[in-house]
């Protein structure tokens, strides 16, 4: 069968060389990076024991997207992208070089790890709209654009599955120093495959207006258009209402599940097959017929895993419902990402993906923080159950609102010749 059509569908990506250099090369650095996310979330809950801790990490790991995450598309839609990438992709292996350093000398804290973490949101910033938008300029045929989205997320998912359950086994042998070093190491090979692709310049001529007035028009365009402001919404509720499950997973490995790190990694790691299974059946599709349903269904049952995982004590069922989550969360942030990706105007795409980073990650801190506090205060367990009962409230509302989504949709993706 070939990679055009049945269930190898999702293999269109990869008749493009400079697709298939990124793939291979984000596979080895994003693995690096999840085993330093586990790693520090290990060491910021063995160092203050707080769930508060936890969330505050993410928070300032993650506000620098919510605050520059506006103010960074004008600038890629001027930029060239691949260089952007690069730079980033160095300035990131300085951070994990830090925190490697620090954690092996012993002089780690937690003000070092937050300071880390608030680098690296910097870095981010920039670096996922700037690596959102490059995607197609990185694929031949644009028919193969939704492929390439859903393999970035199978990308993603690979590395958390070996990522977290390999630094959780490192974790236990030999501390996390380790981790923060393999995952410097591991930027190379990115750097490394970006160096090698030979694409065509990606700088746009679109300053001639002002800066300003391409803010305003990139803003605009989200909020005028009704789909595109109806996914940003549902992404904005999964980031604040749905993400912070990951950032509390610390407190249930340890003080519900009575484990370690290593349980952890577990933990991480059915997370990211559940996910990794979703990018797989989505990449698999023949078109973008029916997504907008599958994505109001996803968040629906999503917001119904996540109380399910709470209240569980069993390791094997948490395992599953967990799987699950990942699964369908997934399926909601794909299948967003590919119908803003087939929306949205060429000239405006790193404005709408800055956007799109903003919502899926830039409002994660507040989430992440709101959830360590209510932990605090109330528990984990009616902080998650909370938290999708929202998702659940969200999807429903999607769902009752589709025929007005198609009506604005439906038009354009046939012009575009994506149906």
């Amino acid at each position: 069968m070939t990679a055009g059509g049945g269930k190898l569908r999702f293999l269109r990506a990869f008749r493009s060389p400079n697709y298939r250099l990124f793939f291979g090369g984000q596979l080895l650095s994003l693995t690096g990076l999840w085993m330093q996310r586990v790693a520090m979330g290990w060491l910021v809950y063995r160092l203050t024991d707080s769930p508060v801790a936890l969330g505050t990490v993410e928070f300032v790991g993650q506000i620098p997207i919510f605050l520059l995450g506006l103010f960074a598309g004008p600038l890629l839609d001027r930029w060239e992208l691949k260089q952007v990438i690069s730079f980033c992709q160095f300035l990131a292996m300085g951070q994990a070089l830090y925190l490697a350093f620090s954690t092996l000398n012993g002089t780690v804290t937690f003000a070092r790890i937050t300071a880390a973490a608030f680098f690296l949101g910097l870095i981010n910033a920039f670096e996922m709209p700037a690596r959102h938008s490059f995607v197609i300029h990185m694929v031949e045929r644009r028919d193969d654009l939704a492929a390439a989205i859903a393999m970035n997320s199978v990308l993603f998912n690979s590395a958390r599955i070996f990522g977290p359950s390999l630094g959780g086994v490192i974790i236990a042998a030999l501390g996390e120093g380790p981790c923060f070093l393999l995952n410097a190491l591991s930027y190379l090979s990115i750097i490394v495959a970006l160096a090698l692709m030979k694409t065509t310049p990606t700088r746009k001529t679109s300053g001639k207006r002002g800066y300003l007035a391409d803010l305003a028009a990139g803003l605009n365009h989200a909020w005028a258009f009704l789909p595109l402001r109806r996914l940003l919404a549902l992404l904005v509720v999964m980031s604040f209402a749905g993400f912070p499950y990951i950032t509390l997973l610390p407190v249930f490995a340890r003080d519900i599940l009575g484990g370690d790190a290593t349980t952890l990694g577990f933990l991480l790691g059915a997370l990211g097959l559940g996910a990794l299974v979703s990018a797989l059946t989505l990449a698999s599709r023949p078109g973008l017929a029916g997504l907008d349903r599958r994505t109001a269904l996803a968040i629906i049952l999503f917001g119904l895993a996540l109380p399910a995982f709470a209240l569980s004590r069993s390791l094997a069922l948490s395992l599953v419902l967990i799987a699950a989550a990942g699964y369908l969360s997934i399926a909601v942030t794909v299948a967003c990402n590919t119908l803003i990706q087939a929306l949205v105007d060429d000239d405006k795409r790193s404005r709408i993906m800055s956007l799109y980073s903003m919502a899926l990650l830039g409002l994660a801190p507040f989430g992440s923080l709101t959830a360590g506090f209510a932990a605090r205060a109330f528990g984990a367990r009616p902080t998650l159950l909370a938290g999708g009962l929202v998702c659940l409230a969200a999807g429903i509302a999607f769902l009752k609102g589709l025929a007005s989504f198609r009506d604005k949709a439906l038009p354009v993706l046939t012009e575009r010749g994506l149906l």
